[in-house]
């Protein structure tokens, strides 16, 4: 076998030789020479030298301004070449051997038999698996989609370097390719000039469909098949849709005013103009295939007699796909015509199961089994729109909406109304079939808006839509009142609607809220059996702390599933997922395990953000084995259940959830001096001006840390490697327990309760990127002196927080039982830490300069470093 560490250091190796080619034949000798200076430095630095360090700071803080941006650059793009080495390594396959993060599925079949469940209940289980993962834009993303382009070549490459029958020539050519698209990115500028509109992220979730998906997800329902047949005998049905898509990516309004009512018009035909291209790029090797003469009886009734029954078939579908892509184009110029436009799943799908059963039936099921089944998994995935738009906007945009209509018509103020009464009012409503809205009603520009968007739904259907997430929810009338403006509004299918429970009130209210919704009748008929739950990582965690938020979220699902399962409701929870740990992210497999017995129903949905979606499935095989993982995560989850928590884990996750919220609340949003130090020691500040994503920082432009988005939150302080949201009273509350002899009750719950330890281990590893001495460095360039022993209690507390995991699980080191992971940090770390110190200096000149005479290569380098330490850390928010 192959050892997989040495293909990781001499890829890495390889990328990183012809880095240094290009920069020295770019810049010369001297200038490569310093490079290397500075990374020599800074591993002897990371090793404990402190004469290394202190010449390494000396040289960075000297830079001068003309050399920032190619010093910045130099470290950066090492980083994303590391992370695109250490992704192949994560599937890479060398003479027959696998090396990848193992997906579980080949190991849970064989448990679930042991556990005696037939074959029949495995293969029914896997069959009825429901997985639907929601794109979403993200308002820090720092790569432009021109070097992921160039990335994604790079990647190619290294899977060609793989083949052991190259010759030496061969080889060359490849190594040669690398070179010239290593340089292409040295010559690009990484950053868009201006900020990207939601359009413009839209067609970033199309494109990571269309070179990465597209293939991914029939490979990866074809090795779903093969492994059920190993196992069980019985292989998928036709018609198994294990994983979909949706997107948020032009329908998430919540706090972004450029996603208007056209937006998501304009993105809905460009994912449909997507779709219909795709598919036409499928049926023409399709149609030169399909040239049997031979077919059903059902096939030939239905064509009458031709030679060439499977072609004259698809070619009916081709041109009916080419009429859905005109349409498209002339409806985004409001030119729409009349044609045979593809509507209907099922106009889709029909066709080409009908040639797979013909096929099938006159015994040439080998044919049938091949592109045209992955063209029926396609259309069944995907369908005619490509991923469907979920829409979100906040509750108090709803409430606004409602008040100014009953002002309007002289029926009272809603918003003033109790919830009591504010329900009395919607349901009579609901119910009743006139129309409420006048036809000369002129509603302020926000509310405009909100009717302009529900009205957006009414004309594009139920198809190309997922679910009306409502965000900030807490009570029934924030659903009630999404449900009644849909209706106003021309909607007639009933569009899922999901509040999203994201602070700690919100939580812990959910199963009140839901609860109370399902009693009404009117409602009950509404969802047809069947509600969406969204739970809020991200604000949750910002509201109360990591750990306070953690056990909030787990109570909420564990308490609306009880819920819905007495009411004979089919639940489905939505989870909103960031990248980093404090905004619910972390190892999937794990994540997925530790949700509440019973919470998982064969079915997850899922949001996926950013850079995550580049990380887990901007590459095919990268991609399969993401979507194995989940698969094999939410089979298990639902068919061998975590156990339920005994009391006196409950009453310990009470106490630790307590102590975390006293301490991070008391600094947080007590602590007079935290918001000034925040602005000071971490580029918030500066990162608002960044043209990142299309999503302003802030809910409300005047407002302080309550206002800022969680992701620019998360952000600033992974920035500066302190991670402070994630640990901030975890390590005074774990101590707390310790204190009390309560170690044997931790002990239990780490080796019993995979919810507990995923946390821990997740922990570990928010541990393992930071550091303190960095962050000092932070603020002694940049904290004014009487705010600076706010940053020297937080190190305090940080190191307390390491001690006190440490000393519980009973080791001397970090994520020793990770050791993958802990290199692979380990790697990045003397390519990341200049960039750290790199920051703060630029942080200072910018924030020193006089008004108005801020240089572009200094803001160029700052959005550099930005970049560079988003990568270095594997995550931005």
């Amino acid at each position: 076998m192959t050892d997989s560490k040495a293909n990781l250091r001499r890829n890495v190796n390889l990328l990183g030789t012809l880095l240094g080619q290009t920069i020295k034949e770019h810049h010369g000798e001297i200038f490569f020479n310093r490079i290397e200076s500075i990374r020599q430095l800074s591993k002897a630095a990371r090793a404990g030298s402190e004469v290394d360090r202190e010449v390494l700071l000396d040289q960075l803080k000297n830079l001068s301004d003309d050399d920032l941006v190619p010093v910045t650059r130099a470290f950066s793009h090492f980083l994303n070449l590391a992370n695109l080495a250490e992704q192949y390594d994560s599937i890479a396959v060398s003479h027959g051997e696998t090396f990848c993060v193992p997906d579980h599925f080949d190991e849970l079949m064989t448990r679930l038999r042991h556990q005696g469940f037939s074959k029949e209940q495995v293969a029914e289980s896997v069959a009825n698996l429901d997985m639907e993962l929601v794109l979403t834009a993200h308002p820090t993303e720092v790569s432009r989609r021109t070097l992921i382009q160039k990335h994604e070549s790079i990647f190619e490459c290294l899977s060609k370097l793989e083949s052991s029958r190259l010759s030496f020539r061969e080889r060359a050519r490849i190594e040669d390719r690398l070179r010239q698209l290593i340089a292409q990115a040295w010559h690009t500028y990484e950053f868009r000039m201006k900020r990207p509109t939601p359009v413009d992220e839209a067609k970033g979730g199309f494109a990571t469909i269309e070179h990465s998906l597209w293939n991914a997800v029939p490979d990866f329902v074809r090795a779903m098949d093969e492994r059920l047949r190993e196992h069980t005998d019985i292989g998928l049905p036709l018609n198994a849709v294990p994983v979909r898509f949706s997107s948020w990516m032009g329908g998430d309004r919540d706090g972004n005013p450029f996603v208007t009512a056209e937006v998501t018009r304009e993105v809905l035909l460009l994912s449909r103009w997507m779709a219909a291209d795709l598919y036409l790029r499928d049926l023409k090797p399709l149609i030169g295939e399909l040239s049997m003469t031979e077919c059903s009886e059902e096939l030939q009734k239905k064509l009458g007699d031709c030679r060439e029954p499977y072609r004259v078939i698809l070619k009916q579908l081709r041109e009916r796909l080419r009429e859905t892509r005109s349409w498209c184009e002339f409806s985004l110029v409001d030119k729409p015509r009349s044609s045979e436009v593809l509507l209907l799943q099922k106009d889709l799908v029909e066709p080409l199961e009908l040639c797979y059963r013909s096929l099938h039936e006159v015994g040439l099921g080998v044919i049938a089994d091949g592109p045209l089944l992955d063209m029926i998994r396609r259309a069944h995935s995907f369908g005619l729109t490509l991923i469907r738009l979920d829409i979100r906007q906040e509750a108090s945009r709803h409430t606004q909406a409602v008040g100014e209509l009953t002002r309007a018509l002289g029926i009272g103020d809603y918003q003033s109304w109790d919830e009591q009464e504010r329900q009395t009012f919607l349901l009579k409503e609901l119910q009743n079939p006139r129309p409420m809205i006048p036809a000369k009603w002129q509603p302020s520009e926000e509310v405009a808006e909100v009717i302009a968007t529900c009205r957006a739904i009414a004309s594009e259907g139920q198809q190309a839509l997922g679910a009306y997430v409502i965000s900030m929810a807490y009570t029934p009338s924030d659903v009630l009142s999404v449900a009644l403006l849909l209706k106003e509004c021309g909607v007639d299918f009933a569009m899922p609607i999901a509040p999203l429970f994201e602070t700690l009130d919100a939580l812990d209210g959910a199963s009140e809220c839901i609860s109370s919704l399902l009693s009404l009748p009117w409602y009950r008929g509404y969802c047809h059996g069947g509600q969406m739950v969204m739970i809020g990582y991200s604000d949750s965690a910002k509201d109360a702390g990591w750990m306070a938020a953690a056990w909030a979220q787990y109570r909420a699902m564990e308490e609306v599933t009880e819920v819905c399962r007495e009411n004979n409701v089919a639940l489905t929870l939505f989870h909103g997922r960031g990248g980093t740990i404090g905004r619910g992210g972390g190892p999937a497999h794990a994540a997925i395990l530790s949700q509440p017995p019973g919470s998982m129903n064969g079915n997850l949905r899922v949001t996926e953000q950013g850079e995550m979606i580049r990380f887990k499935f901007g590459f095919p095989d990268v991609a399969i084995n993401s979507l194995m993982l989940y698969a094999s995560a939410t089979l298990e989850a639902t068919l061998l259940p975590p156990p339920v928590p005994e009391q006196s884990w409950r009453d310990m996750m009470d106490q630790l959830a307590s102590d975390s919220l006293q301490t991070y609340r008391g600094m947080v949003r007590d602590e007079t001096d935290f918001v000034p130090y925040f602005r000071a020691v971490t580029p918030e500040q500066e990162l608002a001006k960044l043209p990142l994503g299309s999503r302003p920082a802030k809910r409300k432009p005047n407002g302080g840390v309550e206002s800022l988005r969680a992701i620019p939150w998360i952000f600033a302080w992974t920035q500066i490697r302190l991670m402070l949201p994630t640990w901030l009273g975890f390590g005074v509350a774990l101590n707390n327990a310790l204190e009390k002899g309560q170690r044997d009750t931790l002990e239990e719950m780490i080796s019993q309760w995979p919810f507990f330890k995923a946390r821990l281990e997740m922990l570990e590893m928010v541990f393992m990127k930071t550091d303190s001495k960095l962050a000092e460095y932070y603020e002694d360039r940049l904290v004014p002196t009487g705010l600076q022993h706010l940053g020297e209690s937080l190190r305090e507390q940080l190191e307390t927080s390491i001690n006190a995991l440490l000393e519980l699980k009973g080791g001397e080191e970090l994520m020793s039982n990770h050791p993958q992971n802990k290199q692979a940090i380990a790697l990045r770390n003397p390519y990341t830490d200049p960039l750290n110190v790199l920051q703060a200096e630029l942080l200072y000149r910018v924030r020193h300069s006089e008004e108005g005479e801020v240089c572009d290569k200094l803001e160029q380098a700052l959005m550099i470093t930005v970049a560079g330490i988003a990568a270095g850390m594997r995550n931005t928010g």
